[in-house]
């Protein structure tokens, strides 16, 4: 009898790199599909796919889906200057749906009997993927091993050194997320809220000439079409050129804490050159180009709770006590962490992305299913509408 197939989304990262070797040696054929949102280099894409028939892959494809996210999601964010917390330009969710919308569409393309994703039971990437493939891909197999198994780092890298694949793993006890609105970084120091991530931990360090430069971003109707002069049709080509520039300077790096779908908080780094300095320019460009009452409606659809709810802001601050911790340098400064006994993120239940505590992989699964109950009754009955 033939194998089961199985459809790994796979990063080149550490928890997919196990999941493509581990199934593998279960007995599946393994079809490995990097969904690309644009953060991978053709070298990086090569790497991925060189590494996926070393782990043991039957077959390896890249999905490229970087125009589709910008057109449905980017451009949207341009438009609204939106930085979650005043700080996340929301690199990583922001493309999820997108590369599971992706790797659902391949597994059907197919035949697949499963999809695998490394997500683990603590963050929100597993509704991501689960809720996507249960609409998309209905009676399709979900398969998370890092989840399901609660597998430490060092375990999946011991367990792919044994079966003989070695790889630089000096940066794997990081999760990272790369695509063209930036690169999510997981794990590590950011366990410890009164720690930062040290230089090393980056993907991108400064390489410019130690001098100041000029930017000049050109948008018309809000959407970029020049870069210092350079004229861009491709949008795509433009934000990846200001990333250029802008990742030389290591500009965007900060981290931000956020409230998870399932209830918990967490803190996740990021370096993101081009939606910092984008948004920056967008919103420069917009003081000077629409009246007050434009820009103060527009700005309500954030800040309509400070509008209408300053009793709630004001007995919102009972708990902010605390010490914050900076790093200066010149021309800006980085924030590194804080130290506060009243810090959510030190909930003994789960740590952000790595383990839980307060749920089982099972008990997870069961509320993501239902969760997705109203999309897959819909989706359902309206199949010409699944996309």
């Amino acid at each position: 009898m033939a194998n089961k197939k199985v459809v790994v989304a796979f990063s080149g990262g550490l928890d997919t790199s196990y999941t493509v070797m581990k199934l593998t040696q279960d007995g599946w054929d393994v079809y490995a599909a990097c969904a690309n949102t644009g953060g991978f280099s053709d070298e990086q894409l090569k790497k991925n796919e060189e590494n996926a028939y070393k782990l043991g892959a039957k077959a390896y494809v890249t999905l490229d889906v970087t125009h589709e996210y910008y057109e449905k999601s980017l451009k949207y964010m341009i438009f609204g200057n939106v930085l979650r917390n005043n700080c996340y330009p929301i690199s990583v969710s922001s493309e999820r749906i997108f590369q599971a919308i992706a790797i659902a569409r391949y597994a059907k393309e197919i035949g697949a009997d499963a999809i695998a994703h490394g997500s683990t039971g603590a963050g929100n990437d597993q509704i991501r993927f689960d809720m996507t493939f249960l609409v998309m891909a209905p009676g399709v197999e979900i398969i998370t091993l890092t989840r399901d198994q609660k597998l430490t780092r060092k375990e999946e890298v011991d367990y792919l050194n044994e079966h003989g694949f070695f790889a630089d793993f000096t940066k794997l006890k990081y999760s990272y997320n790369v695509g063209i609105w930036g690169t999510s970084i997981c794990g590590g120091e950011l366990l410890d809220p009164t720690q930062g991530l040290p230089e090393d931990a980056y993907l991108k360090h400064v390489t410019a000439p130690e001098k100041e430069a000029t930017l000049k971003i050109t948008f018309d109707k809000g959407e970029i079409v020049a870069v210092n002069g350079e004229q861009f049709d491709d949008k795509v080509k433009a934000i990846q050129k200001i990333e250029e520039i802008g990742a030389s300077y290591a500009i965007g790096r900060d981290a931000n804490v956020g409230d998870t779908i399932i209830g918990i908080k967490g803190r996740v780094g990021f370096e993101a050159a081009a939606p910092k300095l984008i948004i920056e320019a967008h919103r420069l460009l917009e003081k000077s180009t629409l009246s007050k009452w434009q820009q103060y409606w527009k700005d309500q659809v954030a800040n309509w709770y400070g509008m209408f709810l300053h009793d709630m802001l004001t007995s919102s601050q009972r708990n902010v006590t605390g010490t914050s911790i900076l790093k200066l340098r010149p021309y800006g400064f980085e924030t590194v962490g804080i130290d506060s006994a009243n810090d959510l993120t030190k909930s003994k239940l789960g740590e952000y992305g790595e383990t839980q505590t307060g749920w089982t992989a099972d008990e997870a699964k069961g509320f993501i299913k239902v969760s997705s109950t109203p999309l897959r009754v819909y989706y359902g009955i309206h199949k010409d509408e699944k996309r």
